[in-house]
């Protein structure tokens, strides 16, 4: 048994009276929000396991940003 065009209207239209148009306007875009969301998280790496080399010889370890140099002095120091 398949809905036609004229089964989805009447559907639409009680879900329409019963929530309101704004409503349904929130819920939509709070829908694609976390949708986009989603997909730019399964995108991204971990922060965690987030470790690059830059050009100046600093390192990005976990959002952080150290400068090798001076991490491998104050090991020494200690």
């Amino acid at each position: 048994m398949s809905f036609g065009i004229t089964e989805l209207l009447i559907i639409l239209a009680i879900i329409v009276l019963l929530f309101g148009t704004k409503k349904l306007r929130n819920v939509g875009s709070d829908l694609g929000g976390a949708i986009s969301s989603f997909r730019k998280s399964m995108n991204e790496p971990p922060a965690d396991e987030k470790i690059e080399q830059d050009d100046n010889d600093a390192t990005v370890e976990s959002g952080r940003i150290i400068d090798v140099e001076k991490a491998e002095s104050e090991k020494k120091k200690a």
